[in-house]
C-alpha cells in the first residue's frame, strides 16, 4: 500500500464568511497543491473540506498521514466523535444534529476506504507545509472567482 503525507488546512475571514482550504500532498518525491475559495462559509467547513478534497485524489487506496492544525477535525476522528454521530444517525446528542452533515458523510467513507492516521500540529508555529496550506486558504479565498458552498446554511 503506497504511503501519502497530506497537510491540510482550512481558513475564513469571518466565521462565516469567504473561505477556502489548502492542502499538500506528498508521495515518493512528487509534491501537489490543492486549493478552492468559497463565498460564503464556515471555518470547519472548510478544515473538513480540505481533507475530503485531499483524500479525493488518491486514485487507490492508500496508507495516509494526515496533518491538520484543526483539533475539530482531529478529535472527530481520534476521540471517536464520527463513529457515534454516524451510528446515530448524524446526531450529537440526542436532541442536535450533527452540522455539515453533507460533508461528514463523505469524510467518513473516505476515511474508511483509505488507512488514515490523524495527526495534529500546532497552528501558525512554522510549521513548513501547515504555514504553506494556510496561505493557499488564504489566497484562496482573497482570489476571484469564489465557489458557492451549496451545502452551508447560513441559518
Amino acid at each position: 500500500m503506497k504511503e501519502v503525507n497530506i497537510y491540510t488546512d482550512g481558513a475564513c475571514s469571518g466565521n462565516p464568511g469567504p473561505g477556502g482550504f489548502g492542502a499538500i500532498l506528498t508521495y515518493n518525491g512528487v509534491r501537489k497543491e490543492i486549493s478552492e475559495g468559497y463565498k460564503l462559509t464556515t471555518n470547519n467547513r472548510m478544515e473538513i473540506l480540505a481533507v475530503i478534497k485531499a483524500l479525493s485524489l488518491l486514485k487507490e487506496q492508500c496508507s495516509v498521514n494526515l496533518y491538520s492544525d484543526s483539533k475539530y477535525v482531529i478529535d472527530m476522528v481520534n476521540q471517536g466523535w464520527i463513529e457515534k454521530w454516524k451510528a446515530n444517525n448524524w446526531m450529537r446528542t440526542k436532541k442536535d444534529k450533527a452540522k455539515n452533515i453533507d460533508l461528514l458523510e463523505k469524510f467518513y467513507a473516505l476515511i474508511h476506504h483509505h488507512k488514515v492516521n490523524f495527526i495534529w500540529v500546532k497552528g501558525h508555529a512554522g510549521h513548513p507545509e501547515n504555514e504553506r496550506c494556510d496561505q493557499l486558504a488564504v489566497s484562496a479565498y482573497n482570489g476571484d472567482n469564489l465557489i458557492d458552498d451549496t451545502g452551508f446554511d447560513d441559518i
